[in-house]
């Protein structure tokens, strides 16, 4: 399936591209536009104004995603307040230094390079917060 967002990923669409092919689609094909009437008919717009699965009630897209597709998976949702904290900056939840590096990987690199680079980044994020509710504590 294709899904299409803004050019120039950040945060927010690097982390929604990360929990599509995690969750929705695992063979997910990402298509990056500078302007909304360029998103494929066939494609499925995400964190974009005026689309579904965009900023919406004071969420980030991420966290419309996991409302919009009933995902109650507690770590998740630990992510999505970093998500939501690094995009937004409302000062709701705690993210240091996500955003900073989602920004420098996007400087030296193209959209999908960011996708690639920053998908340990994110199954790490998860792995350890995973843990930590096994655990019940940080995990060493």
């Amino acid at each position: 399936m294709k899904w299409a967002t803004r050019a120039g990923i950040h945060i927010d669409r690097a982390a929604c591209a990360w929990l599509i092919r995690r969750t929705l689609d695992p063979d997910a094909e990402f298509v990056f536009v500078t302007d909304p009437a360029d998103v494929p008919s066939d494609a499925t717009p995400f964190d974009m104004r005026g689309v579904e699965l965009g900023h919406h009630g004071g969420d980030c897209s991420f966290e419309t995603i996991l409302r919009r597709h009933d995902l109650t998976d507690p770590v998740l949702w630990r992510i999505a307040e970093i998500i939501h904290e690094a995009d937004i900056d409302d000062e709701r939840y705690d993210a240091p230094g996500l955003d900073v590096i989602l920004r420098g990987l996007s400087m030296i690199g193209d959209d999908e390079h960011t996708l690639a680079v920053t998908k340990p980044l994110f199954d790490g994020l998860y792995e350890y917060y995973h843990r930590a509710g096994f655990l019940g504590r940080e995990p060493a």
